[in-house]
């Protein structure tokens, strides 16, 4: 049997290189991150729920729901900057 020797990745960046990723797509991973990191935020601070969201933002709760807990995938970046501009 084959031993894989792992792959150590400490930026975005060279997480993309290693999975043949492009820099740009390391690079919206960090945008996403800090734009999840701000709408927590909000939402922690007005105590806002998942439901309210996504109504003001058109968006539905089960989205609103997997993206505040971290679930990015499928995600384009435009969704949480929708989130967020719903919020003011």
């Amino acid at each position: 049997m084959h031993k894989l020797k792992p792959i150590v990745a400490r930026t975005p960046e060279e997480l993309a290189g290693a999975l043949g990723l492009s820099s740009a797509a390391a690079k919206e991973w960090q945008v996403q991150r800090i734009l999840l990191g701000r709408l927590k935020e909000i939402v922690r601070r007005r105590k806002i729920t998942h439901a309210e969201i996504a109504q003001r933002a058109g968006a539905s709760r089960t989205r609103v729901t997997a993206i505040l807990n971290d679930d990015l995938q499928h995600v384009s970046s435009d969704l949480p900057i929708r989130l967020l501009a719903s919020l003011g």
